[in-house]
């Protein structure tokens, strides 16, 4: 019997130590014999890391928050159909760095843009798939100011609020 993939997201603030977390995660898994794919957003597939250069470049300032929120949406829905759904389609574990309540907190909340368009968008991306579970990773925001230091994108170089 084939057994279902799963998919474990990790959130949280930048520079809290999420990719460290998916990295951990995933060599526990595999010393366990499971199959399992990393990926993380924006980027995981070559469109989304373009996507991401674009998004991190200081370049790019001048971005209204519905076209980063599309630009997002663009790498979500590539990531899920080439990268994640075939995974769980093959019964993998995937562990991503962001996914879904990335928007909702980042262009939503952040951002001001309406959360249900953003409900809407993220289903369309993701064939309206949900993770299995998902870990905050909770850190001071001081401790992750003091972390980015000097290590500043466009979206990384705003204010934590």
């Amino acid at each position: 019997m084939k057994l279902r993939g799963k998919l474990i997201v990790f959130e949280g603030l930048d520079f809290t130590g999420k990719s460290t977390q998916v990295r951990l995660l995933a060599e526990r898994l595999r010393a366990r014999g499971l199959p399992v794919v990393t990926t993380r957003e924006p980027g995981g597939t070559p469109i989304g890391e373009e996507v991401r250069r674009i998004l991190l470049s200081r370049k790019s300032s001048d971005l209204l928050p519905l076209s980063e929120l599309l630009l997002l949406i663009t790498c979500r829905a590539q990531v899920y159909s080439q990268v994640i759904a075939p995974a769980l389609a093959r019964g993998a574990v995937v562990v991503s760095s962001r996914y879904r309540l990335s928007s909702l907190a980042y262009q939503g909340y952040g951002r001001g843009l309406d959360l249900e368009l953003i409900r809407r968008l993220n289903d369309a991306a993701t064939a309206g798939r949900r993770p299995d579970v998902t870990f905050l990773i909770d850190l001071p925001a001081e401790l992750a100011l003091a972390r980015r230091k000097g290590k500043g994108d466009r979206i990384e170089g705003e204010d934590l609020e």
